[in-house]
């Protein structure tokens, strides 16, 4: 398989990019999901939030280095059986996915920095507070963070739905370009 995208294929780059997002959002969602219950006492009270911002971190460069690679190398051609409307709705999921996990980068930013302190992420990277003193912004930071969360698992849901339609319904190779295939 090549590096680079061709018209009928997803390179490596991409392929290896896609399914990187994929691990570190049900990871992410998951260790946010886990964290809600964690209390004072807990040992991975502190550990827990470290590792989600991290994580986070690695994923908005990731998200941005896609972005980056998507547009210099361009992605293959749509199959040709593909409709209209399924190429407007994939054109929209993935500008979604990209809107909704800046979105999600941004208000995690904010929920940690809106009391002034600094975003610390992977132990040595320290982002300062840009925007403070404003009333309950934190907690409407963690709301928008929140919904963001959630609304972006049941898109996923539905764009997986989307990939088995085409694969086991249309019998096409849309899902198998993704698989790097």
């Amino acid at each position: 398989m090549n590096a680079v995208n061709d018209q009928n294929t997803y390179g490596w780059v991409q392929v290896t990019l896609h399914w990187l997002t994929v691990l570190f959002v049900f990871s992410l969602f998951g260790l946010g999901l886990w964290m809600e219950g964690l209390d004072y006492y807990d040992a991975w009270y502190r550990e827990a939030p470290a590792l989600h911002k991290s994580l986070g971190f690695v994923l908005i460069l990731m998200l941005i280095f896609r972005l980056f690679w998507r547009f210099h190398r361009g992605l293959p051609s749509p199959l040709p059986n593909h409709k209209t409307w399924e190429r407007n709705l994939a054109s929209l999921v993935h500008f979604f996915f990209y809107i909704a996990l800046f979105s999600m980068f941004f208000s995690g930013y904010f929920i940690t920095t809106a009391k002034g302190q600094a975003l610390e992420v992977l132990g040595f990277i320290a982002i300062p507070a840009t925007i403070t003193g404003i009333e309950s912004f934190e907690h409407f930071a963690h709301e928008v963070h929140e919904l963001s969360a959630f609304t972006i698992m049941g898109v996923v849901a539905l764009h997986a739905l989307g990939a088995f339609k085409h694969h086991f319904i249309d019998k096409d190779r849309t899902f198998l370009r993704i698989l790097g295939r």
